[in-house]
C-alpha cells in the first residue's frame, strides 16, 4: 500500500501521541489503577511497557541491517516509580526513538517481526508501527485515567491501513476457502483483504463494484482501529456478509 504519511509527519505524530500518553499519566488519579483494556497491567505497568519498548526500538532502528532481532533498550530500561520522574523518563524514551529514526532516515533497513507481511523492513515501516502502538496505548492510558479521547482521524485512518498491512497480510496459506474481506471508513477510505492459498494480501476495493466482498466491516476510522486492536467489541461495527470470516481471521495466527 502507499505511504500515506510523510516520514517527517510520522515522527511529528509519534511525538504528539507520546505527549498525549504522558498527559494521561500526569492526570491519572493513581498509577496503580488497572487498565481496562489491558487488565493484567496497572497504569504504571503500561508506562513501563511503552517506555522500555520505545527504547528497544530506538536501539533496533540504530542497529540497521546488523540487527537480527529486537535490540536491548537504550539507556535505563526501568521506569521510575515517582510520577514526575516517570513522565521525564517517558519523554526521554520518545526522544531516543525519534533521534534514532531521524538519524536512520526512512529507507534504512530495519529488523521487524513482520517480514512476511506487506509492510517494509525499513525505518519507515518501523516508525509507522511505532506510531500506532503508541496511539493505541495512549487510548489505553486515557481510558484508565478516566478520559478516553477518539484517535485523531488522520492517525486512525493510517492506523487501520497499517494494521491490515502489517498484521493481516502474510505469505502463509489461508487455511479456509478463498475470500475477499472489505474494510470501509466513514472518512472515505477502504481496503480489500484477499485471502487464498497464496496467503493474505491487501489492496484497493474494486471501484466498479463488479466484485462484491464476501464480508465487510464498516465504521469510523476510530471505531475500526479500536475494534481491530480489540479495544472495543468487533460487533459494534457495521458487519455484512459472512461474519464467520472475521472469526476465522481473529483465530488465524500464521507464523510470521
Amino acid at each position: 500500500m502507499q505511504n500515506n504519511i510523510h516520514f517527517s509527519e510520522l515522527l511529528r505524530l509519534i511525538d504528539e501521541r507520546s505527549t498525549a500518553f504522558r498527559a494521561a499519566i500526569a492526570a491519572a488519579p493513581d498509577l496503580d489503577v488497572q487498565v481496562p483494556t489491558c487488565p493484567e497491567w496497572t497504569l504504571y505497568d503500561l508506562a513501563q511497557h511503552l517506555g522500555e519498548g520505545r527504547r528497544a526500538w530506538a536501539a533496533t532502528v540504530a542497529a540497521g541491517a546488523a540487527a537480527t532481532a529486537k535490540a536491548a533498550p537504550l539507556g535505563d530500561p526501568v521506569a521510575p516509580t515517582g510520577r514526575e520522574a516517570l513522565v521525564a523518563w517517558l519523554a526521554e524514551s520518545t526522544r531516543l526513538l525519534l533521534d534514532a529514526l531521524t538519524e536512520a532516515g526512512q529507507d534504512s533497513p530495519c529488523w521487524g517481526w513482520w517480514g512476511k507481511s506487506q509492510t517494509p523492513l525499513t525505518a519507515y515501516g518501523a516508525a509507522r508501527r511505532q506510531l500506532h502502538e503508541i496511539t493505541v496505548h495512549t487510548y489505553d492510558a486515557q481510558l484508565a485515567a478516566g478520559d478516553p479521547q477518539p484517535v485523531p482521524a488522520e492517525v486512525a485512518v493510517d492506523g487501520v491501513e497499517e494494521f491490515l498491512s502489517t498484521i493481516c497480510t502474510t505469505t502463509e496459506a489461508w487455511p479456509h476457502g478463498a475470500a475477499a474481506v472489505d474494510y470501509r471508513t466513514t472518512e472515505g477510505r477502504s481496503w480489500r483483504n484477499r485471502l487464498s492459498e497464496e496467503g493474505s494480501r491487501l489492496g484497493a476495493v474494486p471501484a466498479d463494484g463488479t466484485e462484491p466482498a464476501d464480508a465487510t466491516a464498516a465504521g469510523t476510522a476510530n471505531e475500526l482501529l479500536l475494534a481491530l486492536y480489540c479495544r472495543i467489541p468487533f460487533d459494534t461495527l457495521e458487519l455484512e456478509g459472512q461474519r464467520i470470516l472475521f472469526d476465522q481471521l481473529f483465530e488465524w495466527d500464521p507464523e510470521r
